[in-house]
């Protein structure tokens, strides 16, 4: 997920006599973004911080040990501009229901213009690279050219020397 955006979640855990649940969010460098202990349903919110990858780890435990029974965790988890509540900003910035379409559809543009600059970005990116390569395999063939009509050359007087001196040519 790309810097500076809005991810929320929404959980729920089906229920199990004697079993507690821990709901864990945590990035790639094993900072904790989110976590609760003894959860059957909750929401979860947090901005990214930078572009990386999100783990969201269910934990049961069930006291007193043994085999734990399966159990159903439904997720849904939105990020970008569907995370965002516009009935809650209408409410609170008391907005008619054509501003906040408006605001909606503002940001849903917003996010395209971002998305196709992070798209400009990488293509850039990629191209570099692809030039870089080009360069790299052209320089690496007219070596091996080079190389191979040296050595055809020497093969060459080497197999002529060689039969003048075993007087088979002359």
């Amino acid at each position: 997920i790309h810097k500076d955006v809005l991810v929320s979640g929404e959980y729920e855990v089906s229920e199990q006599v004697g079993t507690q649940t821990m709901v864990k969010v945590s990035d790639t460098r094993s900072h904790i973004l989110y976590t609760k202990d003894g959860v059957s349903k909750g929401k979860f919110a947090f901005t990214t911080e930078e572009y990386d990858m999100f783990d969201i780890c269910f934990e049961s435990k069930q006291q007193g040990g043994g085999n734990l029974p399966d159990r159903e965790v439904f997720l849904n988890i939105k990020h970008g501009i569907e995370a965002k509540s516009y009935e809650a900003i209408a409410k609170a910035e008391k907005l008619k229901p054509l501003e906040v379409e408006l605001k909606r559809l503002e940001d849903l543009s917003e996010s395209i213009v971002g998305d196709f600059a992070y798209m400009r970005t990488r293509e850039e990116e990629m191209r570099d690279t692809n030039e870089s390569t080009h360069s790299r395999v052209l320089y690496f063939s007219i070596f091996s050219m080079i190389c191979l009509l040296g050595l055809a050359a020497w093969q060459v007087l080497y197999l002529r020397r060689y039969f003048k001196q075993k007087k088979l040519i002359e």
